[in-house]
């Protein structure tokens, strides 16, 4: 009896730390979820009307997403305190670098009380892009079926008329994986004024 007291003893503690980790599990006390980097991808006649996003960048500078359309449009989901935003950075800053004029790249600053962490975080890892400050989440919202509240990291790939054509939810794979979403969206047809 001692000894099946005993093996029960160390299994429950031992099941309930299994247990315990969960999708929540890295996310800090911030409560996001991280995905597991599946790529999805939206066929050009299936794909919806335009993302409309407008707000402020770290600096308080009025930003429009809709200024960067003709081209494709990585839209990177990150936070000063979310540790795979900061694993992934590199390979993110690699794939803006090696896609230069071909793309633009912003970012979703979320969940950072201040400017003054995202900031450091842009400087730290030589982030070249701007992004959109969005301590409340709310620029998450124009990403229905997309992006989630909590979608952290994420990354959305716009066409040229700045509709959704791909996306990854989770830590980015490699920077050819954005390099390749870019090369894919570039060679589909942009689409005509009356649709």
């Amino acid at each position: 009896m001692t000894l099946k007291r005993t093996l029960l003893g160390v299994a429950v503690p031992l099941l309930l730390a299994l247990t315990a980790c969960t999708s929540l599990q890295g996310t800090g006390d911030k409560g996001f979820v991280s995905g597991d980097g599946r790529i999805r991808t939206v066929d050009a006649a299936d794909r919806k009307d335009p993302i409309e996003l407008t707000g402020e960048d770290l600096d308080g500078k009025p930003l429009d997403i809709a200024d960067f359309r003709g081209k494709p449009v990585v839209v990177a989901v990150w936070g000063s305190w979310c540790g795979p935003c900061r694993g992934e950075a590199p390979d993110v800053v690699a794939a803006a670098t090696e896609l230069g004029d071909r793309a633009q790249f912003v970012g979703i600053n979320l969940r950072d009380s201040s400017t003054d962490n995202a900031k450091s975080f842009v400087r730290n890892f030589e982030v070249p892009y701007p992004s959109f400050y969005s301590p409340d989440g709310q620029a998450m919202l124009q990403f229905p079926g997309t992006l989630g509240p909590k979608s952290i990291p994420a990354f959305v790939v716009l066409d040229q008329d700045g509709r959704i054509a791909a996306s990854i939810l989770g830590r980015l794979p490699s920077t050819q994986t954005l390099v390749d979403l870019v090369a894919d969206v570039e060679d589909t047809p942009k689409q005509s004024a009356d649709g």
